[in-house]
């Protein structure tokens, strides 16, 4: 069993004490984001668990205690993208602070276990195509020799959340052309920095330019670096463009504090600051209620 911890949350930045805390009981219990009263006891022992996958924009608090792990195999998907706090209001630095927590990270953990995300990529009159191939360039600059990977991606405004968030932003909608262009570049820019790139649930076909399909939630790096096979399936609740491997997530939705105007993951903000406020690092819950 892969566990992802999380796609609805930012576990390493804000929950890592329950996190822990769960992780010494040795189980975890969640709720269907669809049937708050049917909730799952899922197993977080050495012995079920193959390997785990952290999303994070911030893994600074989690940092430290990553000796709590060493029965377990795990990696990162690190999240760093050019943006301020008119989009992702409660990240710190990036120039400083997040960019020294991922070398450290990579220092701990090795190059191969932590991925950058460079993701989402959206246009506006601010943050145009040339301000992410600089952009870009720089952080690739300054962490090639700390991974092996960036994943991009494009904005999705399918989700209803994202639509409301960024109405303000006054984005500018993304062609095929200009999407494949600015891919081919940024492509470009990680080869040269022996960096290999690969897209994050794209339609477009982007193969041609060195980029392929993500699989963020990675059957076979988890293979490399446990040394056996693993039988995982697709994972079926994900976009038809998703590559991932099947994971069982153990976050929850509405309680994400980094305060980004492109998450699809909360879509009540109201929920959001409630939660954070009643979560309770003993519970075997993230958020009681």
């Amino acid at each position: 069993m892969i566990i992802s911890a999380s796609r609805r949350t930012d576990i390493p930045a804000y929950y890592s004490d329950w996190f822990f805390n769960r992780i010494k009981e040795g189980f975890v219990s969640v709720r269907n984001p669809r049937n708050f009263n049917q909730v799952r006891r899922v197993e977080l022992t050495p012995d079920t668990v193959n390997g785990i996958v952290f999303w994070t924009k911030n893994p600074a608090p989690m940092v430290n205690h990553l000796g709590a792990l060493q029965d377990y195999m795990y990696y990162f998907q690190f999240t760093i993208t050019p943006y301020g706090k008119d989009i992702e209001q409660n990240v710190p630095q990036k120039n400083t602070d997040i960019l020294l927590s991922f070398k450290r990270l990579s220092e701990i953990v090795g190059a191969d276990r932590i991925i950058w995300r460079y993701d989402p990529v959206l246009i506006n009159a601010k943050y145009t195509a040339d301000y992410h191939i600089q952009a870009f360039e720089k952080i690739a600059r300054a962490l090639h020799n700390d991974t092996r990977k960036v994943t991009i991606s494009f904005i999705d405004t399918d989700y209803k959340a994202v639509k409301h968030n960024i109405s303000k932003l006054n984005l500018t909608e993304f062609s095929a052309e200009m999407k494949t262009t600015l891919a081919a570049t940024l492509a470009s820019i990680a080869h040269s920095y022996g960096l290999s790139i690969d897209a994050c649930a794209q339609e477009t076909d982007l193969q041609k330019y060195g980029i392929s399909r993500a699989s963020c939630i990675d059957e076979q790096l988890f293979e490399k670096l446990l040394g056996y096979s693993l039988n995982v399936k697709k994972d079926k609740n994900q976009r038809a463009e998703c590559g991932c491997a099947s994971s069982v997530d153990i976050g929850m939705y509405n309680t994400c504090m980094n305060g980004c105007m492109y998450c699809y993951a909360n879509y009540i903000q109201k929920a959001v600051t409630g939660n954070y406020k009643t979560h309770n690092p003993q519970s075997q819950f993230l958020v009681d209620i």
